[in-house]
């Protein structure tokens, strides 16, 4: 039987992370309830990704266009850095600069858009940046990247492989079998043998006998009197430290109560702060990569009117070398006419 569809791989990889266990395996009990097994077992083997895996796989099913331009770029990039050419290498360094920041700014949109997804102060760009990154350098991570199943982000710090990050679908064809734990039986109760009556046979005893039997019977019932007493003080004093214990455990609790609503309160004002600064850096990102492309076209225009001076200054010279050989001509023309006279 065919395995599990793309849509619905790629519906589990844009879910959350911390959801992606239960959708995972309500998909398998679906497959199983459908007669699919080959499907469940290999739905079963799709591993949870990280949140920054999670974003680049995000990006790469809802923008794949996006992904796209930016493998197109980075084959580019790496063709350059084989040819060695400068200028071309620069040129496409700055677009690389403008590609990655574009892309994380549109993480941040797509994650603000999903419902169960971490607060903005909490998503690791640094991770997706590094990954984007990676891609440029490394032709692997560029088509795992645009497929969308990345298990955990890479990370290039130079030139050279970049780690494999892990990814999308096991295709085997075992299932581990779910081992049953066997019923445990309870142990088999032994009857304990009624004890048999015995008919004490009256004989003639004396009143000293009677006297000895009465007055053990009475130390009995003493001392189990004196035993019922001790373990009633010893329960009021265990109830007594219990007590104690439970007061100094309520005034904990509300000092550490007190202590977590103002750190709680000093995180949200972190958050914010955070979020201010992480909107200020996407505007800068964009600004900067607007201004990378006017530059861009400047330089182009640029050289264009160089290449215009060139011809016109080369069409003066000529204009000006027919302007003189037209004047000596002339003077020749002159000089003949005069000669005649």
């Amino acid at each position: 039987m065919p395995g599990p569809s793309t849509e619905l791989v790629q519906q589990l990889y844009r879910t959350p992370p911390d959801r992606f266990v239960a959708a995972r395996d309500a998909a398998v009990a679906d497959a199983r309830r459908a007669g699919d097994p080959s499907t469940a077992r290999q739905l079963a083997r799709l591993r949870r990704p990280t949140v920054a895996a999670w974003l680049v796989n995000l990006l790469a099913i809802r923008r794949p266009e996006l992904v796209s331009d930016l493998v197109e770029l980075a084959d580019e990039l790496r063709t350059a850095q084989r040819e060695l050419r400068g200028p071309r290498l620069r040129e496409l360094s700055a677009q690389r600069r403008a590609v990655v920041g574009a892309l994380v700014a549109e993480v941040r949109k797509l994650a603000a858009a999903e419902p169960d997804a971490p607060p903005a102060g909490r998503l690791p760009l640094a991770e997706v940046e590094a990954t984007l990154n990676a891609a440029f350098s490394d032709a692997e991570v560029a088509e795992q990247v645009r497929a969308g199943r990345l298990l955990r982000a890479a990370s290039y710090a130079g030139f050279g492989e970049v780690p494999r990050p892990q990814l999308r679908l096991v295709t085997g064809d075992d299932e581990e079998p779910e081992e049953e734990r066997p019923a445990r039986r309870p142990g088999a109760q032994r009857a304990r043998p009624e004890p048999g009556t015995r008919t004490d046979r009256a004989a003639p005893g004396t009143d000293r006998a009677a006297s000895r039997k009465d007055r053990a019977a009475e130390r009995a019932e003493q001392a189990e009197r004196t035993a019922q007493r001790a373990a009633r003080a010893e329960r009021a004093r265990q109830r007594r430290a219990l007590d104690r214990e439970l007061a100094l455990a309520q005034a904990d609790q509300k000092r550490v109560e007190a202590e977590l609503t103002e750190a709680t309160g000093q995180e949200r004002d972190g958050v914010a702060v955070l979020d201010g600064i992480e909107a200020e850096l996407a505007e800068l990102e964009r600004r900067r990569a607007v201004a990378e492309q006017d530059l861009s076209r400047a330089k182009l225009a640029r050289r264009a009117a160089e290449r215009a001076v060139t011809v016109a200054r080369r069409r003066a010279g000529e204009v000006e070398g027919a302007i003189e050989a037209l004047a000596a001509e002339e003077g020749d023309a002159d000089g003949g006419a005069g000669a005649a006279d």
